[in-house]
């Protein structure tokens, strides 16, 4: 765990294809002074708005995560969210000349080799941290999520899906950078060949391919490579998930509990977390030795 801010100690670059517009899209990720946060920059756009990574800025979840700010969006923002937060990174300048980010591999794990070939810089302030009091919950149509007291960032997730290959899968971390680099990072989306067909004919999902999505059919993963976890579909749904909670712009000491959710519902979980203020505070913690008077407040889940 750390508790200075941190940034990227150097400016890094990427390209790739949006996965639903289809576009070539440049990316510039450059360090940022402390309190900064991190922040979008269309450099395709007149005078180069920008835009900050935040949950109340978010203005469509149905197929992604999408950011907007008078009349303009950034599209896709999750994978590059996660890493940032997977490694601990608060504050950094993204530029980008398109509207979409580049889906990649449709993992983190590009992101996250490149955050980490820049390199990490600790920075002369201290984090501050959203420290979980009591339950937060919301539950509908069989989706559930939950933020409940614990001394560090957790994660468990659950899916269920009615096909052969997935089924009900749970998987549970303890977030650290390297839990998020060798565990989460690299675990790819997925998607149902019926449901790419279906985007295609609204003239979505543009930029997919079998390079950038695991494709599945009604018996089998069409990628030749296969899966690169046997349970890679919960991972994946944990790194959205990382993405989604760093929307709320600053570090969480609890333990999520997700079943079921999306985008969508993560979003309208970010929405209630604020709403209920009693049920977190926000405080700097210098050490390590700070942190059992948290623990003592801890929920058995």
């Amino acid at each position: 765990m750390y508790f200075k801010q941190r940034t990227i100690a150097a400016p890094v670059n990427c390209s790739g294809v949006g996965v639903h517009s289809g576009k070539k899209v440049n990316v510039t990720i450059k360090p940022a002074p402390c309190n900064h946060g991190i922040k979008f920059i269309r450099t395709d756009l007149l005078d180069c708005p920008g835009i900050s990574a935040h949950f109340n800025m978010v203005v469509d979840t149905s197929l992604a995560t999408v950011i907007g700010y008078e009349g303009f969006i950034v599209s896709t923002i999750e994978h590059l969210m996660a890493s940032f937060a997977g490694l601990s990174i608060d504050n950094a300048l993204v530029e980008i000349d398109a509207y979409e980010m580049p889906i990649m591999d449709g993992s983190a794990g590009p992101f996250t080799s490149l955050i980490k070939s820049a390199g990490v810089e600790d920075q002369d302030a201290p984090k501050c941290f959203f420290v979980v009091k009591e339950p937060i919950e919301i539950k509908k149509d069989g989706k559930m999520v939950g933020i409940y007291p614990h001394p560090s960032y957790k994660i468990t997730y659950t899916i269920e899906y009615d096909h052969r290959l997935i089924k009900k899968q749970s998987y549970s971390v303890d977030m650290s950078d390297h839990v998020f680099e060798h565990e989460i990072s690299r675990a790819r989306t997925f998607g149902f060949v019926h449901e790419y067909e279906y985007l295609k004919r609204y003239g979505l999902a543009r930029g997919v391919s079998l390079d950038n999505v695991i494709a599945i059919d009604n018996e089998d993963v069409l990628n030749d490579e296969g899966l690169r976890y046997k349970d890679e579909f919960v991972r994946h749904k944990i790194l959205d998930c990382i993405g989604d909670f760093s929307l709320l712009g600053m570090p969480i000491l609890g333990h999520v509990v997700a079943s079921k959710s999306g985008h969508g519902f993560n979003h309208a979980f970010l929405k209630k977390f604020f709403a209920q203020k009693e049920s977190w505070e926000t405080l700097i913690i210098n050490d390590l030795n700070e942190l059992p008077s948290i623990q003592s407040k801890s929920l058995a889940i």
